[in-house]
């Protein structure tokens, strides 16, 4: 099993005051702010909150609890995760042709940003969740919005939401018969590859510094293949997108690693972008297309509880350990909205913690965070500083800890 002892560094800090003199034998406090790793939770609960709203103005596609709980939800959110997603599913977002929802997640976003949590973007092209407005257009015509589209949201979020889902589940897109939609008779007519490059390359040329997600939750050697495809024709993909959606049981550790290892040989980042683990019944293993099974209730249960916080336990330390992967985002806190009603939250219907909260909490902001600790500088004004990368602060002055070796801090004020 790997350890996350790649994620850690070892480093001196030289401690100056105000005027630029080292601050010698004098007690300071350091502590860490946030990681580097990015844990991240959907932010889908938070939309209505952050504008002040007394009641969603539309429910979300997929998770999202009601507004009179999501102040409570935002602080234990906020005291784990430091990476939010938000919603651009285009069919909710512009459900009318030229009135898209830019206001309201963009003041989102800033709610986010404002506490110190990086965001993103959730997806920009996707067969799923499609605008309807679409059917009525040509395919050469779906090509020109999908891509103005694409420019314009990446355009009006830049600076704030700079890393982006661009494309989702391309795999399946050009075959998808679901529900007839504008993006799958794109796909169909053009191929993966063309579909990819139009959506990537509208990306890319409005925001070039932006880290751009190709995304997918079929972990089968179809994705590699597409992945190889794409990297071929010189797309620039800067992470890869792998879903974890676990309602029929934990892959384990096994499986776990070796779906790291096979995406890892790309030489990207890897981002868990989509992990759900459920605390009650298992949904049965027959079900291909998780959004066939239809159930009135699906409660979460006390064994389905201590089951997930051992699996919550062990995926993460899984995911840590590995070196490609950068980032883990769970799928919703609260089974209240959860997708498909399943108990996959990490916080009951009424608000209560589950053991799985509890041990990802423990996890982030206890064994793998250094807490305030209050050390005192050598003549030289050093002290040294173990911990996980990230953000750091020197008696409330921030600093980065990127790698091993000297880091020099000069106090404000």
């Amino acid at each position: 099993m790997p350890t996350p002892q790649h994620r850690r560094a070892d480093a001196v800090v030289t401690v100056l005051d105000a005027h630029g003199r080292p601050l010698a034998d004098t007690e300071v406090v350091v502590e860490q702010e946030r990681h580097a790793f990015l844990f991240g939770n959907i932010g889908f609960d938070f939309v209505a909150l952050a504008n002040g709203e007394g009641a969603a103005a539309e429910p979300p596609a997929f998770g999202g609890a009601p507004v009179g709980s999501a102040a409570a939800l935002a602080d234990l959110w906020l005291d784990v995760f430091n990476a939010a997603t938000l919603p651009f599913y285009w069919g909710r977002f512009e459900p009318v042709r030229g009135r898209p929802d830019t206001a309201r997640l963009l003041t989102a976003a800033r709610w986010f940003a404002d506490r110190g949590v990086a965001v993103k973007g959730h997806p920009l092209a996707w067969h799923t969740v499609a605008a309807p407005w679409l059917l009525d257009l040509t395919t050469d015509e779906i090509a020109d919005v999908q891509d103005a589209r694409i420019r314009r949201e990446v355009a009006d979020f830049a600076g704030v939401i700079d890393t982006w889902d661009v494309i989702n589940e391309v795999v399946i897109m050009p075959v998808f018969d679901k529900e007839p939609n504008g993006l799958t008779r794109l796909a169909w007519d053009r191929g993966r590859i063309p579909t990819v490059r139009l959506a990537f390359d509208a990306a890319r040329q409005t925001n070039p510094t932006a880290t751009l997600l190709l995304n997918d939750f079929d972990m089968s050697t179809a994705f590699e293949c597409l992945i190889e495809g794409v990297l071929a024709a010189g797309i620039q993909v800067d992470a890869i997108g792998l879903q974890s959606h676990m309602h029929q049981g934990y892959w384990g550790e096994e499986k776990t690693l070796a779906t790291l290892d096979r995406f890892a040989r790309f030489g990207l980042p890897l981002h868990l972008t989509e992990t759900t683990l459920l605390s009650g019944e298992l949904m049965p293993a027959h079900i291909e297309d998780l959004n066939d099974h239809q159930v009135t209730s699906w409660p979460s249960t006390p064994e389905g509880e201590a089951r997930q916080a051992d699996e919550i336990e062990r995926h993460y330390r899984t995911l840590v350990g590995h070196p490609a992967v950068q980032a883990a985002t769970y799928w919703g806190i609260s089974d209240d909205g959860a997708w498909l009603g399943a108990p996959a939250g990490l916080v009951r219907a009424d608000g209560t913690p589950k053991p799985a909260y509890d041990v990802l909490r423990r996890l982030v902001k206890d064994e793998w965070w250094l807490a305030p600790t209050t050390s005192r500088t050598s003549s030289t004004g050093q002290v040294p500083v173990s911990g996980f990368l990230g953000t750091y602060t020197v008696d409330g002055t921030p600093f980065e800890l990127a790698h091993d070796g000297e880091v020099v801090v000069r106090l404000e004020g």
